[in-house]
């Protein structure tokens, strides 16, 4: 099978490269390199001695995407391109609505020009909102409290109206929890250049004394110990729920369908500080600040449905130990 992956040159979507490649797939990837770099196609190669292509482009020009998609014979798209920051959407909200809905349209639209009917697509937990109940499963009602999150649920909505329109589509949404870790080698990971948005390459970054403290945002939550818990997924675990939702995606009747994918259960903020600590032997000095507009207290999944329909379930552990290993070989690198 021939595969697209937008964004593929990203923290996923490189891991997941590594998982099909691995498993005898045909890999492409499309990327327009604002969080990404080119010498991660290098890389990738490195970890499974096989080749991929990579072009260069932005998911919002249709013309490129059709040309790209019929001169290698696509299959199936994996959909990762976007914009993916919450803070950063709060302030700038045109923007990731432009790349992630826009973006999204113009790439189902080259699909269809070139009758190409299966998609992955990365949505996010932040559809959710604010849990009424937990843990998070499907049929929780959807309400995002920030634009990052709006995007995602607006996006979702469009992939189910269009496999209502034509049940010949086949479309999952991977409504991800929080990708963490990095590749077992050492060599991909999230690694970013500038200040990180997410929490682990910041504190890796303050650890190697690059930056000078981690902010905890907010200490007042209703949880054990008043720091934010969130559902840390590995991302080695991720990129293996896309591979077997893809695998999937050929074998049921429903045009439409969506799966959470995460632990299970959550972590608090100072739980992952003390088991990168554990870990790493190195002290993160943090400070507390204000609660971020948008954030919540607790999310964690519900991953009934993703262990019974698509036989797949997160390793906790993995997680914890060896993800983190992974980590440090990664700080090690760069």
């Amino acid at each position: 099978m021939n595969v697209l992956i937008t964004g593929g040159l990203g923290y996923i979507g490189s891991h997941i490269s590594v998982v099909l490649l691995d498993a005898g797939y045909n890999v492409f990837l499309f990327d327009n390199l604002v969080n990404s770099s080119r010498d991660v196609v290098e890389k990738i190669s490195s970890i499974t001695n096989k080749k991929l292509l990579f072009l260069e482009g932005d998911v919002r020009d249709s013309m490129s995407l059709i040309k790209f998609m019929r001169a290698h014979n696509i299959d199936a798209v994996i959909h990762l391109a976007g914009l993916k920051a919450v803070g950063e959407s709060v302030s700038n909200p045109l923007e990731y609505f432009d790349n992630n809905v826009c973006g999204l349209v113009s790439l189902v639209s080259a699909m269809q020009k070139c009758n190409i009917k299966k998609l992955i697509f990365s949505s996010s937990a932040t559809v959710y909102g604010d849990p009424a109940y937990l843990p998070l499963d499907e049929e929780h009602p959807k309400s995002a409290t920030n634009p990052y999150g709006r995007t995602k649920l607006h996006c979702e909505e469009i992939l189910a109206d269009i496999a209502k329109s034509d049940s010949t589509w086949r479309i999952t949404s991977l409504r991800y929890f929080n990708p963490i870790g990095a590749h077992s080698s050492g060599l991909i990971g999230e690694n970013p250049s500038d200040t990180p948005n997410n929490i682990m390459p910041y504190i890796v970054q303050v650890a190697k004394r690059a930056l000078p403290e981690l902010i905890i945002f907010g200490n007042n939550y209703a949880t054990a110990d008043g720091t934010g818990v969130r559902d840390y997924i590995h991302v080695e675990d991720l990129s293996e729920g896309h591979f077997v939702a893809l695998n999937q995606l050929s074998k049921r009747d429903q045009a439409y369908d969506v799966f959470n994918l995460g632990a299970g259960r959550g972590f608090s903020v100072l739980e992952l500080i003390s088991a990168f600590e554990h870990v790493s032997g190195c002290k993160v000095h943090f400070k507390i600040g204000d609660i971020r507009p948008g954030d919540v207290g607790t999310c964690f999944a519900s991953i009934h449905k993703a262990k019974v329909k698509l036989k797949w379930q997160a390793r906790e552990l993995f997680m914890i130990c060896v993800g983190l290993h992974g980590i440090l070989k990664l700080a090690k690198n760069k």
